[in-house]
């Protein structure tokens, strides 16, 4: 089949390699020069496991191609993906002007019939508004459809390929016919292409995300509520998640959720009740919650040393909101750096992949980096872990205590037993867990 994907940002050059992986003509399209010179010098924007293999290999069989040519992406393919930036304005809600003005434009270039497909993640409705739109338009035939992606960074080419549903919203046999072709080969397993109304499953995407965000809050509460009474949450964590009604993922305790998604989605499902007259409570408190939970790993450090950390130095492993991805957006380092710095600190960071991230959108930001994690430690006063990436997991304690002025750690995302920690010697703060300190030993 022929595709054509608006937009390789994240979404959108994952579906246009692994649509291309699985034999399909692919043509990707994108406004930005700098971007596009990139691609077509076969340069990955973007660091996501196991995508640059995919992407060199398609780009040199021929099946992925760019272009910055609406024109040509139009004439091009029978299936024209729209994967825009959907971004939160301030009142919360998504900003749509990019998914529309480029429908608009497809409208102005169709010669023939041509299925439009929402990859973006998008409110309520916005099928409708895209059909109403294009109709202004154009009188050539067309259908829109909603297919919202549910890629987690990190692992978006293995959810890709292996997807444990695809969700597809629409009202015409013809699209559904189409659908079903395109994603027989990442169904073959038997995981299914669930068929919905065009409403139902734009309000999926919303409703998944800020379920696993309330899951992840929930945990940060009981986390919270741990300190207090003397329990254990990681005790609790194991104890809650082997009931399969519940389910053992989205339960780990931490300093809250970041990324591209959940903030701005559980954002704009707020909004989108508030705008139809519903008081959607539970969702004004997950954004509370996790607010407050960005700043407990600094409230533990000011408990420790004073709220004035003038003269301080503090290292800090984890730019990334999560692993294994460079994306800083919403990341929870941004709320500890900045709270560091207003209280006087000087923070020196170190992450796998982030950092280049952090000095392009964030070039004022006070903090000096690491060439490498142990580098990070030098004359601080104490080690602060913030992302979990593998390599933190098992590091080398005495090197760590060798560089801080003294041994002491507070850990964000809970990544080692606290009576090993005391063992090594360490004064070890974690999130809902018995605090230990071994610096007598």
């Amino acid at each position: 089949m022929k595709i054509s994907v608006i937009g390789t940002g994240y979404v959108g050059l994952v579906t246009g390699v692994c649509f291309a992986e699985v034999g399909n003509q692919v043509l990707c399209i994108d406004n930005d020069p700098e971007k596009l010179a990139s691609l077509k010098a076969g340069q990955v924007p973007i660091y996501e496991p196991g995508l640059e293999p995919l992407f060199e290999r398609n780009v040199r069989e021929g099946r992925l191609q760019f272009s910055d040519s609406l024109t040509e992406a139009v004439a091009f393919s029978e299936i024209i993906f729209l994967a825009l930036p959907t971004p939160p304005m301030e009142d919360g809600s998504a900003d749509l002007q990019y998914v529309l003005k480029v429908a608009g434009e497809i409208a102005g270039l169709m010669k023939e019939y041509r299925i439009i497909v929402n990859k973006s993640t998008v409110p309520v409705g916005t099928a409708d508004k895209v059909s109403e739109l294009m109709s202004k338009n154009t009188l050539v035939a067309f259908d829109v459809a909603s297919n919202p992606e549910f890629l987690r960074e990190g692992v978006a080419v293995e959810d890709f390929m292996k997807p444990d549903r695809v969700v597809v919203g629409t009202s015409s046999d013809r699209v559904r016919t189409v659908m079903e072709r395109l994603y027989k080969p990442f169904t073959m397993s038997g995981n299914p292409v669930v068929f919905m109304d065009e409403r139902s499953s734009e309000l999926t995407k919303y409703a998944a995300n800020a379920l696993l965000a309330t899951k992840i809050t929930f945990m940060n509460e009981v986390a919270n509520l741990c300190e207090r009474v003397g329990a254990n949450v990681d005790l609790v964590r194991r104890g809650v998640g082997t009931d399969t009604r519940i389910g053992s993922r989205f339960l780990f305790a931490g300093v809250g959720y970041g990324g591209s998604c959940f903030p701005k989605d559980v954002q704009a499902l707020h909004f989108t009740a508030a705008q139809n007259g519903y008081n959607f409570e539970i969702l004004a408190s997950v954004m509370d919650v996790n607010t407050r939970q960005k700043q407990r790993l600094t409230q533990k450090v000011q408990a420790f040393f004073g709220d004035n950390l003038s003269g301080k130095r503090f290292a800090l492993w984890g730019i990334a909101f999560k692993p294994n991805t460079d994306d800083i957006r919403e990341a929870p380092s941004l709320t500890v750096i900045q709270e560091l710095n207003a209280a006087g600190a000087t923070v020196v960071a170190f992450d796998p992949e982030a950092m280049a991230s952090l000095r392009k959108y964030h070039p004022d930001l006070k903090v000096e980096l690491a060439d490498n994690p142990y580098d990070a430690l030098k004359d601080a006063d104490a080690l602060l872990i913030v992302t979990e990436w593998n390599e933190f997991r098992t590091p080398e304690f005495q090197r760590i205590r060798e560089g801080l002025k003294a041994p002491i750690i507070f850990d964000g995302r809970n990544l080692y037993e606290p009576f090993h920690l005391e063992e090594q010697g360490f004064y070890y703060e974690s999130i809902g867990r018995p605090t230990v300190d071994g610096r007598d030993k």
